[in-house]
């Protein structure tokens, strides 16, 4: 007699990636801001390489490039009003 086969595992579905690159808000360019972050110093800078827009503010270990973007525009917005 011969062992019953088991079911494989279904497959792990991929995590969809986050961009790195971004529309600016000041020159409308798209995907020009690029966001580095530098974990030792703890602070990260966004610069457009359009209209040389900077941003930088401090991040920790959990902070993505999508989040210090959405800093850089609410603080625009802050500014604006």
């Amino acid at each position: 007699m011969g062992k019953r086969k088991s079911s494989k595992p279904p497959p792990k579905k991929q995590q969809a990636k986050l961009d790195i690159t971004f529309n600016c808000p000041f020159c409308n360019s798209s995907k020009s801001v690029v966001c580095t972050m530098d974990h030792d110093k703890e602070m990260g800078s966004m610069r457009c390489n359009q209209c040389q827009a900077t941003h930088q503010a401090r991040i920790t270990h959990l902070t993505e490039p999508i989040d210090m973007y959405h800093d850089w525009i609410d603080e625009c917005e802050k500014v604006n009003s």
